[in-house]
């Protein structure tokens, strides 16, 4: 029997709930874009490690927590040394999920060896080795093997084939890498798998006619066949705020990178530990399209260390 007592008290609750409703769907939108999706990893933070021991690093990987992987290339040809379906097996078999690849978009070209630096992984003196990229065996390009590429993804059962780099200097460049674009969206289309184009700083910077790279790929490429993989601490670095980005393209950032960047905006850093607004990215989620994201962190000095730490701060954002 409902008395006016239960009634009364049914009807305070109500109008409490209504004064913290909005502060709670708020809470609960970031909550809800963090903690539904597992953690992902760019394999390329781990790149001396998974060219000498890729299923001994991928252990622990798979020890710290993380859920998603996305492959780049290394040391080794193929899929560090194993080909798709053997990779797929070799990372389903230790809880994870294959999700996604880094190819270049055109043939790469090894560059100088560069100093070692003496940043360590949270910002000790632990030098980072130098890392000669002239020993990389040659590699499959979009523009010379994207239906090659595409049929290896499809084959190791990949959501996303990426574009981790593409010359952009011009705008005979820029328009020579929007018709591969175009291509390989096609091709995965049909492969039934997404596309999608990773960025660094230099796509925000103007080229002739004062429009930038980014701003003529996303214009003068079909959104549903071309998507984006947000690198959010380049994008910072770049002056651009993410979820500005996201407003202005809706549903094109089905990929995230989620590395930080310290104050001088020169030094990548662990997730957490830099000035990228990591809360307000996430709260975006919904607007971006957001499926997968993956931390990131340029070749740390204490690779395992460094990934534990942006794993940490990640798990906290989901608590």
């Amino acid at each position: 029997m409902r008395t006016r007592r239960s009634f009364l008290r049914d009807a305070g609750a109500l109008t409490l709930g209504g004064l913290v409703l909005p502060e709670l769907t708020k809470a609960d939108s970031l909550f809800s874009s963090v903690a539904s999706r597992p953690i992902g990893l760019q394999l390329f933070t781990l790149f001396r490690p998974m060219s000498d021991d890729p299923k001994g690093t991928l252990e622990k990987v798979a020890a710290v927590g993380y859920k998603e992987i996305e492959s780049a290339f290394s040391l080794r040809e193929g899929y560090y040394g194993y080909k798709a379906k053997e990779f797929k097996a070799l990372v389903e078999g230790l809880g994870m999920t294959w999700r996604a690849h880094h190819a270049m978009g055109a043939p790469f070209k090894p560059r100088p060896t560069p100093p070692a630096s003496t940043t360590g992984a949270a910002g000790g003196a632990a030098p980072r080795p130098a890392m000669d990229f002239s020993k990389i065996p040659p590699m499959l390009s979009l523009r010379d093997n994207y239906q090659q590429l595409v049929d290896q993804a499809a084959e190791g059962g990949l959501s996303y084939l990426v574009c981790a780099s593409t010359p952009v200097a011009t705008l005979d460049e820029i328009q020579k890498s929007i018709e591969v674009f175009q291509k390989t969206g096609e091709a995965c289309k049909k492969a039934g798998i997404g596309f999608a184009y990773h960025n660094h700083a230099t796509e925000f910077d103007p080229v002739e006619g004062g429009k930038t790279p980014y701003d003529l790929i996303l214009s003068q490429t079909d959104k549903e066949l071309v998507k984006m993989e947000l690198d959010l601490a380049w994008a910072v670095k770049a002056g651009k705020d993410p979820v500005k980005l996201f407003k202005e393209h809706p549903g094109r950032f089905p990929l995230w990178h989620t590395k930080d960047i310290k104050a001088d905006l020169k030094t990548i850093t662990e997730v957490g530990n830099g000035v990228v607004d990591f809360k307000s990215a996430f709260a975006a989620a919904k607007t971006a399209g957001l499926k997968y994201f993956f931390v990131e962190q340029d070749m740390a000095a204490e690779p395992i260390e460094s990934i534990t730490t942006s794993y940490n701060y990640l798990k906290k954002l989901q608590a």
